[in-house]
């Protein structure tokens, strides 16, 4: 009798390092293309650097506008993650790989139109962004030729949330590290090899993203035979595809608005507060990226366990999470105030930037915890397909930030003021998530919501 509660002890262990066990597996490789996905712009900007500076000026304009067309619709990986791992977890591995294949269709779809839209207007996208005359040819040449890409790109992310949504992340890293070796072997032969400058830069990148493209579908085609699923588009399945991720994209544009504000007050505060904001911004995202992999666990276990039916299992993989969010979130703000001394002059050897740049540093460092519970709640309640919430939770936090943010030159306190109000941003944003995870409303089990 006096044994008898150290098997619930006992079975709480075991749980929790299955759950470990899971999360591992799938956050590490996850967490390896999630970085080797920049690594593409780091290598175009080292190549087209060497041109000269109207080049890289144009590569500096152009690129943001592609970055922002494909991750505007990160929803295809996000909703067909949760709907692939859903199937999975009621054992009809049929059904999932079709439910893939309509976001696949749909990634076709959207990239289509895209281009479509870029081509004719990419004179006025770019001008829109003050380029010099030097400029502005060599980054209307990239945007035109790169746009070519996008629908590639968008079938590797519908084609990624598939792989996720079967428990698997492991290919993805290893695509992603194949299109960042042929991207730079490829930009280096056509910019310098066969002298095509930015253009063969651009070339050399849609090549590389139609060559990751076309191992995704590979291995989708191939699981789609193996078990018998349609490879033929589906219309009523597409339009529930869009319907699924439509939620997010207002969540992703949210978030977008959220992030062009901070960077719009900065530039308002001074060429020192630009600068020292450009550099925080770079290192939240490299710490977001690590984040994003337990999110991105997250979306695959808990779609798996509501697909299954285990509800009870889904709020104990929950729970696990959010401990390894937090936990994560500590030591990133610890690295990031015991590094600062190394990494910052790397950066910037401008005292006033660096003076600029320091105590708003604290302040992220300090708020890494917090940023931890909400990447990790953040996937989870995708991973449980509950967009239509996450939609609301995140206008609600922008109705709360803009204000906010946009007060920070008339009130004074520079960019640490500015880093305090996106702080009070994901404060706003966990207590949202946070709320719901505690209902248990996104709890809803079954092959699909």
């Amino acid at each position: 009798m006096k044994q008898a509660p150290a098997a619930p002890e006992s079975d709480r262990r075991t749980s929790r390092h299955r759950h470990d066990r899971e999360i591992v597996s799938l956050a590490v490789p996850a967490f390896g293309a999630l970085v080797a996905e920049p690594l593409f712009v780091m290598a175009d900007s080292a190549i087209v650097g060497h041109l000269g500076t109207p080049q890289l000026a144009g590569l500096g304009i152009a690129a943001p506008l592609l970055t922002t067309a494909v991750s505007i619709f990160v929803f295809l990986a996000y909703a067909t993650t949760a709907a692939v791992s859903r199937r999975v977890g009621a054992g009809d591995l049929r059904a999932a790989i079709r439910q893939g294949m309509d976001g696949i269709w749909l990634a076709l779809f959207l990239g289509a139109v895209v281009v479509a839209a870029v081509l004719p207007a990419a004179p006025s996208l770019v001008g829109l962004f003050g380029a010099s005359d030097t400029a502005a040819p060599y980054a209307i040449t990239y945007l035109r030729i790169s746009a070519l890409g996008i629908p590639a790109m968008l079938v590797v992310l519908a084609s990624t949330g598939i792989l996720r949504g079967l428990q698997d992340t492991r290919k993805p890293l290893y695509v992603a590290i194949g299109g960042f070796t042929a991207n730079g072997a490829l930009n280096l032969g056509l910019v310098y090899g066969a002298g095509l400058g930015i253009a063969g830069s651009a070339w050399g990148t849609v090549i590389a993203q139609f060559g990751m493209a076309a191992v995704y579908l590979t291995v989708v085609v191939r699981g789609a035979r193996r078990h018998n699923a349609s490879l033929r588009p589906d219309l009523a399945g597409i339009r529930n595809s869009a319907q699924a991720g439509a939620p997010l994209l207002i969540r992703t544009l949210s978030l977008r608005a959220v992030l062009m504000i901070a960077t719009a007050v900065a530039a308002r505060l001074g060429d020192a507060d630009i600068a020292a904001h450009q550099i925080i911004l770079s290192l939240w995202s490299l710490m977001a990226f690590a984040l994003d992999a337990i999110a991105i666990a997250g979306q695959a276990i808990i779609g798996r366990y509501l697909g299954a039916g285990d509800a009870h299992g889904a709020k104990q993989a929950c729970r696990r999470m959010v401990e390894w969010g937090v936990a994560f979130g500590v030591l990133l703000g610890v690295l990031v105030v015991a590094a600062r001394p190394l990494f910052v002059p790397l950066f910037t050897n401008d005292h006033t930037v660096q003076h600029t740049l320091l105590p708003a540093l604290l302040v992220v460092a300090l708020t890494q915890p917090v940023a931890g519970v909400v990447f990790v709640l953040d996937g989870v309640l995708m991973g449980a397909g509950d967009g239509p919430y996450l939609a609301r939770a995140m206008l609600v936090t922008l109705v709360v930030f803009a204000p906010v943010a946009l007060l920070v030159p008339t009130l004074g306190g520079g960019l640490t003021a500015l880093w305090w109000a996106m702080a009070l941003m994901m404060t706003v944003r966990m207590l949202t998530l946070v709320l719901r995870a505690r209902s248990g409303r996104w709890l809803v089990t079954g092959a699909s919501r």
